[in-house]
């Protein structure tokens, strides 16, 4: 992702295939999940025997040993290029195994948690004398939220949004969070709404934070483009190699496609999108294979003229400036 461009890149793709053992492992979570919700709860409290579990070592489940793989092929790959230090993902890996297997990739996790989820404050009182050092403060009250932790408050219309920012801490997670919460507020009918951004990196501004969060779905974009344009939609291949190669293929074109966009866009309407580009190549292709079958080769002006002519047909926005014929 390209903070600068504004733009997602793929960068690699690999096709899964859930063996036996994997979809038994998610049936039983399912069912455990299930079973613990149906029952009633049982005596407050920590359980009598049970012992202090390090958080930071984790089992990774198959799933994060995946992507663990791909982003340190892709950290391998880009190594002396370029530097990378987030890696962002959406609410489902919003948890502790994902934290640690970031941060075992040496990046920080840009994250959402719950709306609700269960937030404390770093405990700021005085050592009571004997045991543990206290670590947990009070529980964040989503209700009324510290006044000197609100960073923004705007109001369009009757919509009022406020952004808090706060180091909190998670009982599930082995480390301090950076938390952004947004809070959107109808003031005409009471209605309100919030979201709960979170970072192991505590250096993180809330502007940073949200912008790198929403450029999340410039992702989106990628497979829009290689579904519309470059035939992600259409294949029906059923073989393991030829799945690979057109699943690859048009997130490949996607990337090509943006690069010959930033050239068009300079010497051609700035507006142009790949419609645009497609109809210049497919014009440009097209007049070429005509004008080999002439007997005599045209005047290189009219020939000129020819090429910008039929380039132009079937574009979407209207060409403001001369095109140059690659």
């Amino acid at each position: 992702m390209s903070v600068q461009e504004r733009r997602a890149y793929p960068s690699s793709v690999k096709q899964i295939v859930r063996d036996a053992a994997e979809k038994a492992v998610s049936k039983a979570k399912a069912a455990s999940k299930k079973k613990r919700s149906s029952q009633s709860k049982g005596k407050p409290g920590r359980q009598k025997g049970s012992q202090n579990k390090n958080k930071a070592e984790v089992v990774l489940s198959a799933e994060l040993l995946r992507i663990q793989a791909l982003v340190k092929g892709l950290l391998q790959r880009i190594a002396g290029c370029l530097s990378l230090t987030y890696l962002v993902m959406d609410g489902h890996f919003g948890n502790n195994n994902a934290l640690v297997m970031v941060r075992s990739c040496g990046l920080h996790l840009i994250s959402k948690l719950r709306y609700d989820s269960g937030l404390y404050l770093p405990y700021a009182g005085s050592y009571s004398g004997h045991g543990p050092h206290r670590k947990y403060g009070d529980k964040l009250a989503y209700h009324s939220l510290p006044a000197q932790l609100l960073k923004t408050s705007t109001l369009v219309s009757t919509l009022q949004t406020d952004i808090y920012q706060m180091n909190l801490l998670h009982k599930s997670f082995c480390q301090t969070l950076n938390v952004v919460i947004i809070v959107k507020t109808n003031q005409s009918t009471g209605a309100c709404a919030r979201v709960c951004l979170f970072s192991s990196d505590l250096t993180l501004t809330h502007e940073q934070l949200i912008d790198y969060y929403s450029l999340r779905f410039q992702i989106e974009f990628n497979f829009r483009d290689a579904k519309q344009f470059w035939g992600l939609d259409d294949f029906m291949n059923v073989t393991s190699t030829t799945v690979n190669n057109a699943a690859n293929l048009p997130l490949f074109m996607v990337n090509v496609s943006q690069l010959l966009l930033r050239t068009f866009r300079q010497t051609d309407e700035p507006d142009s999108s790949i419609l645009d580009l497609k109809a210049f190549c497919r014009g440009i292709k097209y007049a070429q294979e005509t004008l080999k079958l002439l007997p005599h080769k045209p005047d290189p002006v009219l020939l000129s003229d020819i090429l910008k002519n039929v380039s132009r047909l079937g574009r979407i926005h209207p060409v403001q400036t001369q095109s140059v014929v690659p």
